[in-house]
């Protein structure tokens, strides 16, 4: 899966064919894109569609990027459909946390 909007809805459970929810996922992804490159992830990066793809966000680095795939779904999930609990809310934030130092570590590493 090669789409960032079709993965990140896979993610999310919602079906690649459901486009109710796309433009609203697509500016959640487009929020976090910023966030990331703020971070020294990736370069200046927006989504319109399912056609963007992670080759074209991280080029030749996406196997060094994994983990933001990873991040990019937490950081929609809490945007786009926060948990009713508050310790699953807590143990998201806490994993965003730690892949936004770990994927900060290994952007000044590659600078």
């Amino acid at each position: 899966m090669n789409s960032i909007l079709t993965s990140i809805k896979k993610l999310l459970g919602i079906p690649e064919e459901y486009e109710q929810f796309d433009a609203d996922l697509i500016m959640h992804v487009n929020s976090v894109l910023f966030i990331l490159n703020q971070l020294g992830v990736g370069p200046q990066f927006t989504i319109s569609s399912k056609d963007e793809t992670w080759q074209e966000y991280l080029g030749e680095e996406l196997i060094d990027y994994e983990a933001v795939k990873s991040y990019v779904h937490l950081k929609v999930k809490l945007l786009f459909d926060p948990p009713q609990s508050s310790a699953v809310a807590e143990a998201i934030k806490n994993m965003i946390s730690e892949l936004e130092y770990r994927l900060y570590v290994v952007a000044e590493n590659k600078q």
